[in-house]
This record gives C-alpha cells, sequence and structure tokens, in this order.
C-alpha cells in the first residue's frame, strides 16, 4: 500500500499548526495501522512449517518433525502436524494454546500418550485427529475433559476395559467409529470395536473375571502350600518321635544288686 497518500493529511495538520477533526482520524487511523503490522512482524512461525496469520493457521504438514515444534504462537486456531515422524506427545505440548480449534495429527507415529496430554486444550476445540498412528492403548486421563469431534481409527488398538470406557467418554466421529479395530484382543481380533460392544461384550466384566479367577487361583496354591507344609510338620514329627523310641529301646536295661537280689527272694 503507497505510503505518501495515507501521511498527507499527517504533513497537512504539522504545517497548518492547529488540530483539525479529520486530520486527527487520520493520524490515530495511521498509529493503529503501524502497531498491527509491527505485532504482526513480531510473530514468530515455528521452524520448518508456515504461519497464516489472516486464519491463526500453523501448517507443519510434511515437515519431516520427530516431535511437536516448539515455539507454536498461542493465538493458534488451526495446527497441522499430519504426515510427519511424531512419535509421543508429551504433557506440556499444547498447553498454551487455549484458542485451538482443529488439531492435526494423522499420519504420524504416534505410539503413547503422556497422562493429560491434552488435558490442556481448551473448550474451543472442534475436531482432534489422531488417525492412522501406532497407539494400542489409551485411556480417559490422556485426553481429559475434551469434547472434540475425535477420530480414532487406523491404530493397532488393544481392546480392554480402558479403551471401552474412553470409547463411552468421547465425542467420536460417528463415519469413522468403524475403523476401531481391535488389533490384540485374543477371539476379538480383527473385529471393530464398537460392533463388539453393541453385541454385548463388555471388556470390563471380561476383566474382572480374569482378576477373579487370578485370585482364586492365588488362594488355592497359598491353601495348599499351608497343607503341604502342614503335612510335612506333621511326618518330620513323627519321625523323630520313632526315631527316640527306637533310641529309648536301645539303652542297656539296669542290672540289679545282690543285696536287691536277696531282698527280693526273701521277701523282705
Amino acid at each position: 500500500m503507497p505510503v505518501r497518500p495515507i501521511l498527507s493529511p499527517l504533513r497537512a495538520h504539522v504545517s497548518g499548526g492547529r488540530a483539525k477533526g479529520p486530520d486527527l482520524h487520520s493520524w490515530l487511523w495511521v498509529s493503529l495501522l503501524f502497531s498491527a503490522l509491527w505485532g504482526q512482524a513480531s510473530l514468530q512461525c515455528p521452524d520448518s512449517c508456515h504461519c497464516a496469520w489472516d486464519t491463526a493457521t500453523v501448517l507443519c504438514s510434511d515437515a519431516g518433525l520427530r516431535e511437536v515444534p516448539e515455539g507454536i504462537p498461542p493465538e493458534t486456531v488451526s495446527l497441522h502436524l499430519e504426515r510427519n515422524y511424531i512419535r509421543n506427545i508429551p504433557e506440556s505440548a499444547f498447553s498454551d494454546l487455549v484458542h485451538l480449534r482443529d488439531l492435526y495429527l494423522s499420519h504420524n507415529r504416534i505410539d503413547s500418550l503422556a497422562s493429560g496430554a491434552l488435558r490442556h486444550l481448551g473448550p474451543e476445540l472442534r475436531l482432534l485427529d489422531l488417525s492412522h498412528n501406532q497407539l494400542r492403548q489409551a485411556n480417559r486421563e490422556e485426553f481429559g475433559s475434551t469434547r472434540a469431534k475425535t477420530r480414532l481409527y487406523h491404530n493397532p488398538w488393544h481392546c480392554d476395559c480402558a479403551l471401552q470406557e474412553l470409547m463411552e467418554t468421547l465425542n467420536l466421529e460417528p463415519e469413522t467409529v468403524n475403523g476401531i479395530i481391535c488389533e490384540s484382543s485374543g477371539e476379538h481380533a480383527g473385529q471393530p470395536l464398537v460392533k463388539l460392544l453393541d453385541s454385548g461384550v463388555n471388556f470390563c466384566s471380561l476383566q474382572r473375571k480374569t482378576t477373579d479367577v487370578a485370585m482364586l487361583v492365588t488362594m488355592f496354591v497359598w491353601f495348599f502350600m499351608v497343607i503341604v507344609y502342614v503335612v510335612y510338620y506333621v511326618r518330620q514329627n513323627q519321625a523323630e518321635a520313632r526315631r527316640h523310641l527306637e533310641y529309648l529301646k536301645s539303652l542297656p536295661s539296669p542290672r540289679k544288686t545282690p543285696a536287691e537280689t536277696d531282698t527280693l527272694s526273701t521277701g523282705f
């Protein structure tokens, strides 16, 4: 934008020697314009990323990143981190992004989420994309109280009680929910989790049954060991008693003296 036309009212204001309404308005407008331009120039964009300041969008897709970059502007509304090599999400990764609405993390190598890693995401979050990663397990503590539409499909999930509770808590995207497949869950491997739950499978009750069986087995083993010890103790005591009795029998009987013999024969 040419600077001369904007500054011309300012020159008129200065040369006139007195303040005029239109000149003062132009001066304020120029000040605001320069403040906005200076503030925009002061913003920093993370390395390997492109920032669109007009839409508050940070584009870090296909950037070869191995971790969430530092220095993401706090005003970011949409953050694209898809198609990188990110493996884990630390707890403080998004703690400053209180205005974030869309978070794209698909097509990475994420296999773990720190406890509360997504807890700091504000209530404005609308979309959370974690599809096409390496997640096997997750629980409610890692996601916090987010109500964003969530994508979890195309991950090698191990279906258990924690994942079932998470499924019941999150606002999953309906058209992708059938893509949440149980990859390592015994007889349920290869089946969509939502269909298993609809058919009546309850991983939480299965876990409780497994725990009850384990407790029963532990009690049985403990009881069996007590019985074995008691039997061993009794047998050891019996063997000791027999050995002691045989020892007493092996002792020579005491010999009688001649006086005792005469006394016995004469009857005093």
